[in-house]
């Protein structure tokens, strides 16, 4: 049984990979359908099929309201064996809701695409719970340049550090609890690249903070 306790207005940093390490994004196509369902999962009512829910909702014009998410999504990546996000709990036991429907609906996608079947993640999904405000900002540069923890190329990995340093409204992520505490995305971005140095030589003496 799960140990940790999701609290609404609480942050969390939620993370798995692929089960005996395997691959679970083999092309740009697996990236794209696992960000798709990171949005169209993110809802307190069952949504059917991923794709008649898409266009449902582009012909509508009726995005999901806030009050109808169950997280919001602070930063995240997509590498290609594993996933990190750090997530805001905004409806009860939302974390969970979505990420079983997450887990469930990708795996589903990818074992019919791959002529496949059994589990694709290694076990639940992890979870810490991130209690202070040096942890989430430390946290946030840890998930957004995480290609380069891992010494990985842009066009293997997806994040979403580019919201983070390019001046805009629009976007994925929740931003304002990082960029709020910060000048601009100019400060945000020297912060984030001085905190992966202190990462990285961490990693290296064995005094590693984040999974």
């Amino acid at each position: 049984m799960r140990k940790i306790k999701f609290v609404n207005g609480e942050y969390y940093h939620i993370y798995n990979r692929g089960v005996e390490k395997r691959k679970i994004f083999l092309d740009q196509n697996d990236f794209g359908r696992f960000f798709q369902s990171m949005k169209e999962f993110n809802n307190i009512e069952p949504i059917g099929s991923i794709y008649e829910n898409y266009f449902r909702k582009k012909q509508l014009g009726n995005p999901v309201s806030k009050s109808d998410q169950l997280v919001d999504f602070i930063c995240y990546c997509l590498n290609p064996n594993h996933y990190h996000f750090l997530l805001k709990q905004i409806s009860d036991k939302g974390v969970e809701k979505f990420m079983h429907k997450l887990s469930l609906g990708y795996t589903k996608y990818f074992n019919q695409k791959n002529k496949r079947s059994g589990f694709l993640f290694q076990g639940p999904f992890k979870a810490v719970h991130v209690e202070t405000n040096e942890y989430i900002l430390h946290l946030s540069a840890y998930i957004n340049l995480n290609n380069k923890v891992h010494k990985l190329g842009n066009r293997v990995s997806k994040s979403s550090w580019d919201e983070y340093i390019e001046k805009s409204n629009n976007g994925f992520c929740k931003k304002d609890i990082i960029l709020g505490q910060f000048k601009d995305e100019k400060e945000y971005k020297k912060f984030a690249e001085d905190s992966l140095r202190g990462i990285l030589e961490r990693k290296e003496t064995g005094r590693f903070m984040f999974e």
